[in-house]
């Protein structure tokens, strides 16, 4: 295996979030491994131990598109904005600016109520239905996970 074939692994892995891969082949093994440790840059860990058998890399299969889950139903009769993906919630497009919705504005399913950055892509966030923003549920520029509920709009 040659660099080249590193790098289109750990490409590969950037593209479809992988976390970490681990190939063993007749006396080489390779574990490429991302985390927020190392700044979420694949690190290679090379091992060239004698191996007694060969044993066949397994093959994970792809993960199966997700679509996005339907705003849940609380007790409280109020509906969740959840977040469609894992990534940093901005509750405005910069520093500098004033927050996209804050508690107590009417919102419609076409306002943008915040963004998730993703990969280095800005995502805006809409809610599925007309409503008045009643609690943010997450701090400015921490991590969020996929559906994790972001707002609670009372709809409208």
């Amino acid at each position: 295996m040659d660099l080249k074939d590193i790098k289109a692994i750990i490409d590969l892995m950037k593209k479809n979030s992988v976390t970490e891969f681990e190939l063993e082949k007749q006396d080489f093994k390779i574990r490429l491994k991302r985390g927020a440790a190392n700044g979420g840059s694949p690190a290679a860990v090379y091992d060239d131990p004698p191996v007694l058998a060969y044993a066949p890399p397994p093959v994970a299969p792809a993960p199966a598109p997700v679509p996005a889950a339907p705003p849940q139903m609380p007790a409280s009769n109020e509906l969740e904005i959840k977040s469609p993906m894992i990534g940093t919630f901005y509750r405005a497009p910069s520093p500098e600016s004033a927050p996209y919705v804050e508690v107590g504005v009417e919102v419609t399913p076409e306002t943008v109520v915040c963004l998730i950055e993703a990969m280095k892509v800005m995502n805006e966030i809409k809610p599925a239905a007309k409503g008045v923003i009643t609690q943010v549920m997450v701090e400015n520029a921490k991590p969020v996970e996929f559906g994790q509920p972001l707002f609670k709009i009372r709809p409208s």
